[in-house]
């Protein structure tokens, strides 16, 4: 079944339009909760996979952590929050995908020349995803995205001139193609376009990117279906290959199965390989598409996928944001994050083991009044 996502509503993508998502407003418990918490302190990004063959990345490539992501905002401003440590080490230490969604043609090179600068410094290769298209959800209610087409088009130009010669995942319009029904025929083929369009732009840009055009999930499309709708999206000549399961929890095998599968619908073309979002999809989908319980951290960010067509497994959603049930769409949520920890392996809830402060904590949101903090708008600097 189809998952709407992105603004209220379409809340598994979790990214409300009108800003970088950097840039979020973020929902934090108020109240105080005096336990003791009992995740250690450990690094996720120091645990890793066995070195393992995998597809066009290097199996050593390590991708670039944002110090302006939601999670990294709240971590710096909650670090009295007996939560704070293990969303810290577990999920802030952890790279994530950086989401375009402001329609900014004037400013979006710069944003992007200051990521792609600081991540060839560290050696890291940054994940952007650009978001933007018009009416992606098939939703009419402003913010939608670019103002038309064309206005579209100049505004991936200008994030493809920002990329200079370094490498790069860049992910093109998660849903615009797996969700057309409410578009006629000229304007599914407009929109086919212009994602054709931004993917050319950004390989012409910086020979050294990678495109993924996106190709929903397992329990979306069908594999023809998919494989037709990237077709008239060009990917074979427009991309370096598709990623699946974008904000969703459905199990890693289905989706590379999935893929594969797409992969052959359109012919096996030579070049094109998988990327799998892996954030949150470590104990597989839940009852709802829309925050749902009990779910959990997926595999880490990693180019050792052990599979020749599978270039990554990645964390393209930033785990935490809420998708539009348990907080507002793009909030960060450290009952959601903390949840996805504690109900995944060696976590207190999948051990059975007691956890007062996730309880506590729980207790005291029910009887608390949300308060937003507003973050610190992105500068482009790195004060």
């Amino acid at each position: 079944m189809r998952r709407m996502r992105g603004r209220p509503r379409a809340g598994g993508r979790g990214l409300p339009r009108g800003r970088v998502v950097r840039i979020g407003a973020l929902v934090v418990v108020a109240g105080t909760v005096g336990a003791m918490i009992l995740v250690a302190h450990t690094s996720a990004c120091a645990a890793g996979l066995p070195q393992e063959s995998g597809g066009a990345l290097p199996s050593g490539t390590r991708f670039y952590t944002d110090p302006y992501s939601a999670v990294g905002y709240w971590d710096t401003h909650n670090t009295s929050n007996p939560l704070e440590p293990a969303i810290a080490n577990r999920i802030g230490d952890v790279p994530s995908g950086i989401w375009f969604t402001q329609y900014d043609p004037g400013q979006i090179a710069g944003q992007v020349r200051q990521i792609t600068g600081r991540a060839a410094a560290q050696g890291t290769v940054p994940v952007l995803v650009l978001y933007d298209i018009p009416e992606v959800n098939c939703s009419t209610s402003p913010p939608n995205g670019a103002p038309s087409i064309a206005g579209y088009e100049s505004w991936a130009a200008a994030f493809a001139s920002g990329l200079g010669d370094h490498t790069a995942i860049v992910i093109v319009e998660p849903d615009a193609l797996s969700l057309q029904t409410c578009l006629s025929a000229q304007q599914a083929a407009a929109r086919d376009g212009a994602i054709a369009y931004a993917g050319s732009a950004v390989r012409k840009a910086d020979p050294d990117a990678r495109v993924y055009f996106d190709a929903g999930n397992s329990a979306w499309n069908g594999p023809q279906v998919q494989a037709q709708r990237l077709a008239e999206a060009d990917v074979g000549t427009s991309a370096n290959g598709i990623v699946s399961n974008v904000s969703n929890f459905l199990p890693t095998d289905a989706e590379v199965d999935y893929d594969e599968q797409v992969l052959a619908d359109l012919g096996d073309p030579s070049g094109l390989h998988i990327v799998v979002d892996t954030s949150r999809n470590g104990n597989g989908p839940g009852s709802t598409w829309c925050d749902p319980s009990g779910r959990a951290l997926g595999v880490l960010p990693t180019a050792d996928t052990g599979n020749p067509l599978v270039d990554a497994y990645l964390w393209v959603k930033d785990p935490g944001q809420a998708d539009g049930c348990a907080a507002s769409a793009g909030a960060f949520d450290p009952e959601l994050a903390y949840a996805l920890i504690a109900d995944g392996p060696g976590g207190t809830a999948a051990s059975g083991t007691a956890d007062p402060v996730r309880s506590e904590t729980q207790a005291t949101k029910t009887v608390a009044t949300a308060k937003t903090v507003e973050a610190k708008p992105y500068s482009g600097c790195d004060d």
